[in-house]
């Protein structure tokens, strides 16, 4: 696998609502111990939808990753221009940021938000251009956005093989339970 798609539920999804919450961290380990093999296995590029939750903590995650593997690449490719211009400044300084360690940004549309069709483009162009994706999504905790996501590239799975691999929210609770588990020892 060369380019991979990493998404999942925005922040407030999982009553995130800024950067100090005590579940980042798990949810980035978790990535990063799925991300791990496939960059040893030689993934170049990952993909992000870039919206502010599990997409922006994925990248933290490929640039810290970055550090150790210097021909990782990692893109955001949003909807249209500028999403974060309705966003509070300690998001938009956040973004920012994290824009700074990205080596490719591009809007599917090159004018801002104007209806879903744009989420739409978005998309399809970030399935077309990955060989697969890490969806951090958990249905038994509800339906969400990430939905569509795991539908898609099931179906993407079924007829091309695809390649499918989620994080569940067990997944991340076990990360965080082995944490304080060494913290005991």
């Amino acid at each position: 696998m060369k380019n991979l798609l990493i998404t999942g539920y925005r922040a407030q999804e999982l009553s995130i609502y800024d950067q100090k919450h005590p579940g980042i961290p798990y949810i980035q380990k978790a990535i990063t111990a799925k991300l791990l093999p496939l960059v040893e296995e030689g993934l170049e590029w990952v993909i992000t939808p870039g919206q502010y939750g599990v997409d922006l903590w994925a990248c933290e995650a490929v640039i810290a990753l970055k550090k150790d593997y210097p021909d990782l690449k990692l893109s955001i490719l949003t909807a249209f221009m500028n999403p974060e211009e309705k966003w509070k400044d300690p998001k938009k300084e956040y973004y920012h940021n994290i824009l700074k360690g990205v080596d490719y940004y591009g809007s599917v549309s090159k004018q801002g938000y104007s209806g879903v069709w744009q989420f739409t483009a978005r998309d399809e162009l970030l399935f077309r251009k990955s060989d697969g994706i890490i969806l951090v999504y958990d249905e038994e905790a509800g339906e969400a956005s990430p939905r569509y996501f795991k539908q898609k590239a099931l179906q993407k799975h079924a007829e091309e093989g695809y390649r499918y691999i989620s994080i569940t929210s067990d997944e991340i609770q076990a990360m965080a339970d082995e944490e304080s588990y060494e913290g005991f020892e």
